[in-house]
Formats: structure tokens, C-alpha cells, sequence
């Protein structure tokens, strides 16, 4: 199985704890490079257990999200030398001369597009206007991979380890989330204090679209002025300094300037890990209730429990065994009652995909 820390950027290896070298699952099912959603690979999947659509467009896949960068992954991307990456400085570098979401501390999208983000329905992967202005259409792939940001590093359509593999998956993003917020605050704290100690850098949770958010039109050139200060102007060097600042640091440096926010998220962290490698079947299971069952022409059964992207398919003769598992007996009784009366069974390892994917709960 790959490290955790084969998930992120390479500017991470030297900055985390031993513990992102632990063994996390391979999410083989999640294939970006033939899009597991998009309908030319889904076929023979189950598109959709409720009946709504919800397959990806090729042009999109899953980028229908514009990634907010910490300034000081910009400044990694823009001191690599690598050809390859060219395009994605390119796109960057038109990024910051727009003046639009540039700021000390990130490169963001605008509130407008926030707004749209948080307030649209079965968008995702599906509306082109929504798409992350680094995807690049003709290859179909991404051309700042290599310094993506935690929700790009973190998010996949379909999980090995069912509803444990998302949860462990959604609390990396929560660390990586953290140390993206903590580290760029160290960067302008070193490099335009006056950033930090304006408050600044303090998450504007009621986020309004202002006249120029509306219209995707950057500051007005002495608000920017302000902002940006002795910096104006010089906002790639900026970046990369902020690249220099970061990366000079040491695990020990880090785990401090994360606090105790980042002891709880790691605890938290480990957790996830340990149930999505190693999970117990609960001793008692009963038929998720809220599962939705889909009947299929050739008679098999197509159920979704955690995810609406992920169903799984099974002998239609298979449900009139899963409505045995009420809640009222231990697995082993269920089981030793279904060999004895149906002269059936479902193995152990069955029962425990079930339950990773929310089929089968505890009860």
C-alpha cells in the first residue's frame, strides 16, 4: 500500500510527522486517468441507485472546484523548474497579475464563485462554468498537480474502504486544512506582519460578494496598495519566499506553530487510519434502513448506503438474505440460522464490505 505522504505534495515529506508514513489504502476504484464517473468508463457500473444522474462530464471529471492555494504552495509551484510545469505557471502567474482573489495568504477563488459553490444543486462534475481554471481540457488533467492543495489531495468519488475509507479520508483533509491555515500565517508573520496583526489573516465566515466579487473585478488599486503593501508589485517574489520560509522548517517547528488543534486532528487522524486498515465487524448488524435499493433488469439488486457515487451490486437471492440481520441477534446466530433453514450464508468478509459501505450497520 502507498504512504500517506505519497498523497501530497513532495514539500510535505520534510515537514510532517513520522506517523504520514504509515500505510493508507490504495484507492484503486477512484481511476482519475480514465475517470471512474465519467460515462465511457462506467459502463456496466450502476450510474444510480435513486434515479438521479449523477455521472461526470469528461471536459469536468471531478474539478468542478476552484482550489484556494496557500501562498506557500504558489511560491513552491512557481520555483519549480520542471517543463512540465509550465502551463500551470502560466495559468498562475495570470492568476496573480488579475489582482482577482490575490491576496498575501492565498490565491482564492472570488466570493461570487464561493457563492455559486455553496448554493447549487448536482453540479459536481457536471457544470462546465464551475470548472477549476488549472484543469486542462485536451489532456483532461490537472497542471499543478504536484502542489495541489488538501481538497484536491484528499477527495475521491469512490473509496476502498467504503464509509471508514471517506471518513478517513475527510479527516486528512481536516489536518492538511489546518497546516495550510497555520503555515501561511507563519509565512506573513515573517515576511508582512502588518497582514497578521490587522487581522487579516481571520477567515471572513460570513463571506460577502463585494461590487468587484460580483463582477470579477479585482480591488481598487489603493485597497490592493494597502493590502499588499511594501509587497505590491513584487507578489511572485512574495510566494516563493513564502516557499522558502515553510520549507526551512522542521517537523518539531511545525507541530508547534500547528498547536493543539493539530494534537486533536491528528489523534482524530489516527483513528480513521486504524478503522479503515484494520475494521471489526460489529458483533450485532441489522439492514440499513435508509439504504436505497435499486431492482436491475437481470435480476440482481443494486444498493446505496454512504455514498451516492458508490452502490454496489449483488445476486437479487442475496437480499432475501440481508433482511435477515434485524439488530435483534449477533451476526453468528443470524448466520448459523440462515445455513440451517435456507441452507445459505453469507461469509464473513462479505458481511464486512457490507458494512464498510453502510449496507449492513451496527445496530
Amino acid at each position: 500500500m502507498p504512504q500517506m505522504l505519497d498523497s501530497l505534495p513532495v514539500l510535505y515529506r520534510g515537514l510532517l510527522p513520522d506517523f504520514f508514513r504509515a500505510e493508507i489504502p490504495n484507492e484503486e476504484k477512484a481511476t482519475c486517468s480514465s475517470c471512474a464517473m465519467c460515462p465511457s468508463s462506467a459502463q456496466g457500473a450502476v450510474e444510480s441507485v435513486d434515479g438521479v444522474s449523477r455521472l461526470f462530464r469528461p471536459d469536468t471529471k471531478c474539478c468542478t472546484y476552484y482550489p484556494k492555494l496557500p501562498n506557500y504552495l504558489v511560491g513552491a509551484l512557481l520555483s519549480d523548474t520542471r517543463d512540465e510545469l509550465g502551463e500551470g505557471q502560466r495559468r498562475v502567474g495570470e492568476k496573480i497579475a488579475s489582482h482577482v482573489g490575490v491576496t498575501p495568504q492565498w490565491l482564492r477563488p472570488s466570493a461570487r464563485y464561493n457563492l455559486l459553490y455553496r448554493n447549487s444543486r448536482q453540479f459536481f462534475g457536471r457544470a462546465v462554468s464551475m470548472r477549476c481554471p488549472y484543469f486542462e481540457e485536451q489532456q483532461g488533467g490537472c497542471t499543478i498537480w504536484p502542489f495541489r492543495e488538501a481538497v484536491c489531495s484528499t477527495f475521491f468519488c469512490k473509496y476502498v474502504a467504503g464509509a471508514d475509507g471517506r471518513k478517513l479520508w475527510m479527516t486528512f483533509k481536516m489536518y492538511l486544512a489546518l497546516a495550510e491555515i497555520q503555515l501561511s500565517r507563519y509565512a506573513v508573520l515573517q515576511l508582512l506582519p502588518e497582514y497578521v496583526l490587522a487581522g487579516r489573516d481571520k477567515p471572513d465566515l460570513a463571506e460577502t460578494p463585494t461590487l468587484e466579487d460580483l463582477d470579477d473585478k479585482p480591488l481598487p488599486e489603493k485597497e490592493y496598495a494597502v493590502l499588499w503593501r511594501q509587497w505590491a508589485g513584487r507578489e511572485v517574489e512574495f510566494y516563493r519566499a513564502c516557499y522558502d520560509t515553510i520549507r526551512a522548517l522542521s517537523p518539531e517547528q511545525v507541530e508547534k506553530i500547528m498547536g493543539l488543534d493539530g494534537v486533536i486532528e491528528l489523534k482524530v487522524l489516527e483513528k480513521s487510519l486504524r478503522d479503515a486498515v484494520a475494521p471489526a465487524l460489529p458483533k450485532v448488524l441489522k439492514l440499513n434502513p435508509e439504504a436505497t435499493v435499486k431492482w436491475l433488469a437481470d435480476g440482481s439488486v443494486a444498493l446505496g448506503a454512504y455514498s451516492e457515487y458508490d452502490a454496489v451490486a449483488l445476486p437479487g437471492v442475496a437480499y432475501s438474505l440481508l433482511v435477515e440481520f434485524t439488530g435483534r441477534e449477533p451476526v453468528s446466530a443470524v448466520r448459523e440460522r440462515l445455513r440451517e433453514e435456507k441452507h445459505a450464508d453469507l461469509h464473513e468478509d462479505i458481511l464486512l464490505e457490507l458494512y464498510r459501505h453502510r449496507i449492513l450497520t451496527e445496530a
